[in-house]
């Protein structure tokens, strides 16, 4: 510990001397003072029993990998599939203009001040609101899976 303290130190000592010396300035830091970790504290905490039981080994497996090929093939055969190869690139690209807005926007309401703390209220009360009406009931959740259901049917064009 006094090894890591006296390494923040000599860090502290070496950005001072950086500074201009007309300009000696001191740091103060609202943050707690927290020694940095070395290698020898890593070694350390392997040693340590409980470490040890917490030991996680990955291992590699055949099925998790993703072959690129596989995935560049599908898609073409999807691709190759569509029909009206326009359409899908126009709502594509709005789909692009439509995020890159929406990015737009909220960073100009995340500017203004206090806005931002009233859409968290607003968010969280919906949020309150959208559990209590759909999901607490079992009654309240079958109906949200039928109107989920009759919105799926309306997009896919079944309905």
């Amino acid at each position: 510990m006094a090894a890591a303290a006296s390494t923040s130190m000599a860090a502290t000592a070496v950005l001072m001397h950086r500074l201009p010396a007309a300009q000696q300035v001191a740091v103060f830091s609202p943050l707690p003072h927290r020694p940095s970790l070395c290698s020898t504290q890593f070694k350390q905490l392997k040693v340590t029993r409980r470490s040890s039981q917490l030991l996680v080994k990955a291992s590699s497996s055949d099925e998790t990998q993703l072959d690129a090929n596989e995935l560049f093939t599908d898609l073409k055969e999807k691709w190759d599939g569509v029909e009206n190869k326009s359409t899908v690139l126009l709502y594509g690209g709005g789909a692009i203009v439509a995020v890159w807005l929406a990015s737009t926007v909220v960073g100009a309401i995340n500017s203004v001040p206090l806005l931002p703390k009233v859409m968290e209220l607003v968010g969280l009360g919906y949020t309150g609101w959208f559990v209590y009406r759909y999901l607490l009931f079992k009654s309240s959740r079958k109906e949200l899976a039928t109107d989920i259901e009759a919105i799926k049917k309306k997009i896919a064009g079944t309905e």
